[in-house]
């Protein structure tokens, strides 16, 4: 699925290495360490845990997700007694290696299906999504907002439509035109995704693209965007909103302290699911660090109106605020996807007063009302 690099099947030994008797974690990569989107996230949480727990890693970059059962014999053969595929799409391959090195942990980055020796994990962004859709509706001017995406799989449908109902919140005449890579790691296709947008006459962007190419060919066109990922404000000083940043050194902290621990074994991780959001810290809402939303566009913010069922009218700046408050929670007070919910074929996909389970949003396939564009799998 992912599009890769050619690659020798090669591991790196990343640690010194000294201490034999140091726990060995196998990281397998769906891009280059060095993205700065995905990949980047993973591998700075990669060296955070090495820093602090004095784990041993070895990594495998831009790993085809049909190929990775090779590479994972490499890291077994090479004594990892923890193995974290970072993708969905090695679903597969951490299925048959988890029955065939039964006494190996493996972590699933966004699967769906635990067992005696795998665990599941995803730090999620759909509350921020739907923050800067807020802000996407209210900056838009054509009415057009753009969505470059990667591979049309639930969790990205999940974030294209979080993201949807925020720009429909804030402006129901805006559309979300998706554009489909096909592949995570492809910023030739984001830029020309992101041209061809343009000229179709949208004026704002949002991306699953693990490059910051697609803020960048907007900066271009003076067009606001959203990073995703990592702190993509210095690529787009002056247009680039706000984003998306995830810190995955919550999980694998809290992971390979049980491992080490021995709360975790190889034998009693099947109901082992992070499923971890704003208020676990683990994801935040920012350009970087220390811009939330940029200054360039608060004014505008300030100046259009919403009404909302809760909070009364106020400005969509002081609508983003709340909503994050809100969702900043351990419990959450806001949910982007409390129902009712009707979807684009006019199907109630969320009846009222329902908010969406985990299962439920990690399976979604139905596209929101205002989105525009192809759409795989869509239910009838």
């Amino acid at each position: 699925m992912k599009k890769a690099a050619a690659l020798a099947l090669t591991v790196a030994l990343v640690s010194s290495a000294q201490a034999a008797d140091k726990l060995k974690v196998g990281w397998i990569y769906i891009g280059p360490a060095g993205d700065y989107g995905w990949t980047y996230a993973h591998d700075q949480a990669r060296k955070e845990v090495e820093k602090t727990l004095g784990v041993e890693n070895l990594i495998v970059e831009s790993v085809p997700e049909a190929q990775a059962v090779p590479y994972i014999d490499q890291l077994v053969k090479q004594g990892a007694k923890v193995i974290f595929a970072t993708s969905f799409g090695y679903g597969p391959s951490v299925k048959e290696a988890a029955k065939k090195y039964p006494d190996v942990i493996f972590g699933w980055a966004t699967g769906v299906e635990r067992g005696p020796n795998i665990a599941n994990y995803m730090a999620d962004f759909y509350q921020i999504y739907y923050l800067n859709g807020l802000i996407a509706g209210a900056l838009t001017k054509s009415n057009k907002v753009g969505y470059v995406a990667a591979v049309p799989i639930p969790e990205v449908k999940r974030h294209i439509n979080a993201f949807a109902l925020g720009v429909a919140a804030a402006n129901p005449k805006a559309t979300v035109n998706v554009t489909w890579l096909k592949g995570f790691y492809d910023p030739n296709g984001a830029k020309e995704a992101t041209e061809s947008l343009i000229a179709q006459g949208v004026d704002a962007f949002a991306f699953t693209e693990d490059t910051p190419t697609v803020s960048q060919v907007a900066d271009k066109k003076g067009l606001p965007s959203f990073g995703h990922y990592s702190p993509m404000l210095k690529y787009a000083p002056k247009t680039m909103a706000s984003g998306q940043l995830v810190d995955w050194s919550i999980f694998y902290t809290d992971f390979l302290k049980k491992v080490q621990n021995g709360t975790y074994t190889a034998k009693n991780l099947q109901n082992v699911d992070y499923w971890q959001l704003l208020g676990d810290k683990a994801v935040m809402m920012g350009a970087d660090e220390k811009t939330l939303i940029n200054p360039v566009y608060k004014a505008k913010l300030q100046s259009v109106k919403v009404k909302t069922a809760d909070l009364g009218t106020l400005s969509v700046y002081d609508l983003v605020l709340k909503r994050l408050a809100q969702m900043n929670k351990k419990k959450p007070t806001f949910d982007p996807f409390k129902g009712p919910i009707v979807d684009r074929k006019g199907k109630t996909v969320v009846t009222k007063g329902k908010i969406p389970s985990v299962k439920e949003l990690t399976s979604m396939e139905w596209a929101a009302k205002n989105v525009v564009g192809s759409w795989p799998n869509e239910p009838k």
